[in-house]
């Protein structure tokens, strides 16, 4: 590995610095015939994202590999979307490099033990000045073309990353902040979810069907023991997040499930092994982070190590169970019945309304308070029915990214994205095409939402006729939730339901994209190669005899 690895390629600011770093990017992932290719993309990425130095946290939920980034100017997103594999590029709190189911997690070990080596490989860095930074930062200011009629897939991309950096900072508000924290508590239990709700399906398949009877009882055990043990999960990674320590957290929760509560009464009620469940966890193991840190500031250090964990385990689960379970029990069986109602009698209105508003809840970060929702729905129900619904809305994006496709025949750059982008949109990641295709758009994302409202309101208006369409897991959407669907019939049923759903979001979002998503304007400008000569497309035309006299041309 080259020594200045750990610093990676710096930004330049001449015209080529896109086609070198995607050259090194090329060459890091055509290495030797033995180097693994999970290993080979890690290496390309490593470079791109300003080398090992430049990283403060590396970790990886379903589809992403997830990066703190100290010095922003020294990621190139342009190569880094170029580098075969790298489904797109989406900025949070977090730099995310979008991967896909499967690959994120093979390699995001590969990128670790490179930043690793790295980083113990290279000396201490010496201070160079403020070169490097500065460089940077002129790249980022030079314009890279002249002002121009068409717009490119690079446009779009540009300006889709405005819009998000927009947006991610009118997000960053104390509110959005807590709920994104909470949601950080459960992204490390999805893949537990989603491997104990596969085998929960191929248990109910064999139940069914009245095959292999004596090895049902056994994936019976394997699919629900996480579960029975969930709330103990939830504690420990709440406990994390906020700062406590993890193993307080979750023996708090494991409170919850312990079978002996079931000789303790509280509001004059016995109490039931895993009462409040998920809920009860979290605030348990907020309450338990408090307490914690309170004893540290009051309790001698001579004595902190044995007072403090056990004035927290006391506390906390004195309140637990005298308090907590109960109430938190009382509104998890409430949002469950209130779910239940709102698609048993307002099913297609309340789907349309779920599948058309959900991609503009994750835009305002309010989508993240669903997660302990759908969870607790799982927890009690075995399924939740709002994650199917919500799924819509990644159909209504796919079916307009097609109208894209079709109503801009000579827009090859933005094509190209776009076909970059929809297999991974085909199986739920919709980063891509949100933000490199239809929300800088403007009007198509508005389409796209249209889309998801439709498919979402036929699988409400299924709920409301009785047939219910739900997901034993979170994090997996659009063709990749189909291991998973579960509902009050046969999987076969409850599967044909959810694909004629997804159907619907596919051609809602596509005719209202391909009828309503333009301007005659917006077609003007975008149906052009913006590859074709600079002369042809750098100024309008001579005034037409259409055209307003007085107009002048825009400039950039």
């Amino acid at each position: 590995m080259p020594e200045d690895t750990s610093r990676g390629p710096l930004p330049d600011t001449n015209q080529n610095t896109s086609h070198n770093a995607k050259q090194n990017a090329d060459d890091h992932a055509q290495q030797a015939p033995r180097t693994d290719k999970h290993q080979a993309l890690a290496a390309a990425l490593l470079p791109l994202v300003g080398g090992a130095g430049n990283l403060t946290s590396v970790a990886h939920c379903m589809t992403r590999l997830r990066l703190g980034i100290r010095d922003r100017t020294l990621v190139q997103d342009d190569a880094l979307k170029a580098v075969p594999g790298v489904m797109g590029v989406v900025e949070d709190d977090t730099y995310q490099i979008v991967l896909g189911p499967g690959t994120v997690a093979r390699v995001a070990p590969e990128f670790e033990r490179l930043a690793e080596e790295a980083r113990a490989a290279a000396a201490p860095a010496p201070q160079a000045g403020e070169s490097p930074t500065t460089a940077a930062h002129e790249a980022a200011a030079t314009p890279s073309t002249a002002p121009r009629k068409v717009t490119s897939a690079a446009d779009l991309a540009a300006h889709g990353a405005a819009l998000k950096a927009r947006q991610k900072a009118k997000n960053a508000t104390p509110a959005k902040l807590f709920l994104r924290r909470i949601a950080n508590i459960f992204v490390p239990l999805i893949p537990a979810l989603i491997g104990c709700g596969i085998v929960a399906g191929i248990n109910g398949l064999l139940t069914n069907l009245g095959w292999l009877p004596a090895l049902v009882p056994a994936l019976a055990a394997v699919a629900s023991g996480f579960m029975s043990l969930i709330a103990v999960f939830v504690g420990f990674h709440t406990a994390r997040e906020f700062g406590g320590t993890p193993v307080l957290g979750g023996a708090v929760a494991a409170v919850i499930v312990f079978p002996g509560v079931a000789h303790i009464s509280a509001f004059g009620r016995p109490l039931t092994p895993g009462q409040g469940g998920v809920l009860g966890a979290l605030a348990a193991a907020l309450l338990a982070v408090q307490v914690e840190k309170r004893c540290r500031k009051l309790v001698p250090q001579a004595l902190d190590v044995l007072v403090t964990p056990t004035l927290t385990v006391l506390l906390t689960g004195l309140v637990t169970v005298f308090g907590l379970m109960y109430v938190a029990g009382e509104i998890s069986a409430a949002f469950a019945t209130f779910a239940d109602q709102l698609l048993a009698h307002g099913g297609a209105l309340a789907g349309f309304i779920l599948g058309g508003l959900f991609l503009p809840l994750v835009m305002l970060g309010l989508h993240q308070a669903l997660i302990p929702l759908h969870t607790t729905l799982i927890e009690q129900q075995g399924y939740t029915v709002l994650l199917p619904i919500l799924a819509m809305a990644g159909a209504g994006q796919v079916g307009a990214a097609l109208a894209v496709y079709l109503r801009l025949p000579r827009n090859g750059s933005l094509r190209t994205t776009i076909k970059s982008a929809l297999p991974a949109g085909f199986l739920g990641v919709g980063e891509p095409l949100i933000y490199g295709v239809s929300l800088p758009l403007g009007r198509p994302f508005i389409t796209a939402c249209l889309g998801g409202a439709f498919g979402g309101g036929f699988l409400g208006l299924a709920h409301q006729l009785g047939d219910t369409v739900g997901s034993t897991a979170i994090g997996p959407s659009g063709w990749a939730l189909f291991p998973l669907v579960k509902g009050n019939h046969g999987i076969g049923v409850t599967a044909a339901l959810y694909a004629l759903g997804l159907l619907v979001g596919y051609l809602a979002g596509f005719l209202a994209t391909y009828f309503f998503g333009f301007s005659k304007q917006m077609r003007r400008d975008l149906n052009a190669d913006p590859d074709a000569p600079a002369d042809a497309c750098a100024a309008p035309p001579a005034q037409p005899d259409d055209s307003p006299p007085d107009k002048a041309p825009v400039s950039a």
